[in-house]
């Protein structure tokens, strides 16, 4: 855990379902993804990249820099700009979610 100024990250595994769907193709899924809470934002699975269709994706132009977790790369899929992200790189804090990839939406799928 992480907590500056009352802001606060937490990076824990989870056993959830998780799978994440971009009109209609299945582009990852996984039953051990990381969860990543932080305060003022919605909870985030990061998906180990065994888990990530890869090669569906193309590596964007964008970055963007967090404070708390450092720099993300971003990747894109035709008509899908930057839909997913990760942090190679991440401050020591979150190094759990090294390599891990973020999408903008997630499903939990029950079991």
């Amino acid at each position: 855990m992480t907590s500056l100024t009352g802001h606060t990250i937490t990076v824990e595994p989870s056993t959830a379902h998780v799978r994440a769907v971009h009109d209609g193709q299945v582009l990852a899924e996984s039953r051990r993804p990381l969860v990543l809470r932080e305060t003022g934002c919605p909870d985030r699975y990061y998906l180990p990249p065994q888990d990530v269709r890869t090669e569906l994706l193309s590596p964007s132009d964008t970055r963007t820099h967090c404070p708390f977790k450092g720099d993300a790369s971003y990747w894109s899929l035709p008509g899908a700009a930057d839909l997913v992200w990760a942090y190679p790189e991440p401050k020591e804090e979150v190094a759990a979610i090294r390599d891990h990839f973020c999408f903008y939406a997630t499903d939990v799928v029950p079991d």
